[in-house]
């Protein structure tokens, strides 16, 4: 029998489930999942922090405004976050305070002494960073079955090991069908694939948009000392590493952007022995153990900004993906924006300082 929604999206990810959640009191909605259980992918295996300079400029209305509702919903913890540097990054240092001066976030400039107060053992080195105060840590687990239990309780039917394969307009609908034999008719066709973003397109007639997946590596290490409770998040200002603190363990990666296909991600060893060598340039304590290591995808346009919006040549399609690293800490602002954007409803507190132009998929058409 074949099942009629107003919406059907694909991918159950954070992307998925939020956008799900924002749209489910307003229309009938199903969400299609490829995987046995939804957030296989990149959202189940996130670092997720929340940092207002994650992304860039153009990524921070989207990130401050979806910070009050992950703290009133109890998704972050406070851990301040750091971009540190060597004599030679002094320059590169303040073109990051100039560059993030407009966005008004808080930010300053540290030297050696209150760098070293915060990160215990810190090599001669390293001589300056950037605080950011308002980081965070996100709790990713809780927050994803937030919105699934959201969306769930609002009538959204969630559809796992539900592959799209077909993908076909017809009077004004979409006729999907997966690759479990399940026929379904919609609406509108959104686009939270992720990694697949592209192949979805492809499947629904549409151009892609060149949404690049890349491989990030993350190693679980048992450390003497053990990371403090209190480390902040700590980066490299030239993206190199960054680390953290995460129940007794250090979660280390070196911020490699890998080009990869849209597969299941597995840690390269080669990526996890970089990470190391480049933590042992920065502190001075003893790594025990590699007890744990894993790898996501992270998928970027190629400007580097996410797509939120209707498709310029094929009706009905939207396109809600593209968010890199950021998709989980700005997830609330951009699930609102993206359900404003297909309802057709006009923008909130939330949502009304974000500048829907700026994520258009329109940015691409030629």
């Amino acid at each position: 029998m074949t099942e009629h929604y107003d919406i059907a999206i694909v991918g159950a990810g954070i992307a998925g489930a939020s956008l799900a959640a924002e749209l489910a009191d307003h229309a009938r909605v199903v969400v299609l999942e490829a995987e046995d259980y939804p957030g296989y992918h990149t959202t189940g295996r996130s670092a997720a922090f929340w940092d207002e300079c994650y992304g860039g400029p153009d990524i921070v209305p989207l990130t401050v405004a979806s910070g009050p509702y992950l703290a009133e919903h109890g998704f972050l913890s406070p851990r301040g976050g750091l971009y540190m540097g060597r004599d030679e990054d002094a320059a590169t240092l303040d073109a990051f305070i100039e560059r993030f001066a407009p966005t008004g976030i808080d930010i300053r400039r540290l030297g050696r002494a209150e760098l070293a107060a915060l990160i215990p053992g810190l090599k001669p080195a390293w001589t300056g960073a950037i605080h950011e105060p308002a980081s965070a840590d996100i709790d990713v687990a809780a927050m994803h079955q937030h919105y699934l239990t959201l969306a769930k309780r609002a009538g959204v039917v969630l559809e796992t090991s539900a592959r799209l394969s077909a993908a076909e307009r017809e009077g004004g609908r979409w006729r999907l069908a997966t690759q479990r034999g399940l026929e379904l008719t919609a609406g509108v066709l959104a686009n939270a694939a992720g990694a697949w973003a592209d192949h979805v397109a492809r499947l629904a007639g549409a151009a892609p948009l060149g949404i690049a997946p890349m491989l990030r590596t993350v190693a679980q290490l048992r450390t003497a000392p053990a990371p403090p409770a209190t480390l902040p998040l700590t980066l490299d200002i030239n993206g190199s590493f960054y680390f953290k603190p995460e129940s007794g363990r250090l979660w280390l990666s070196p911020h490699d952007e890998t080009p990869s296909e849209a597969c299941d991600a597995a840690p390269e060893e080669l990526a996890v022995a970089e990470a190391i060598d480049r933590f042992e340039g920065v502190v001075d304590w003893r790594i025990e153990a590699v007890e744990r290591r894993w790898a996501g995808l992270r998928s970027f346009a190629p400007d580097r900004l996410p797509v939120y919006g209707f498709d310029a040549r094929r009706e009905g399609l939207f396109w809600f993906a593209g968010q890199g690293g950021f998709g989980i800490q700005t997830a609330p602002a951009a699930a609102r924006l993206a359900a404003q954007l297909i309802l057709g409803e006009p923008r909130d507190a939330m949502t009304g300082e974000l500048d829907r132009s700026l994520y258009s998929p329109g940015r691409f058409a030629a």
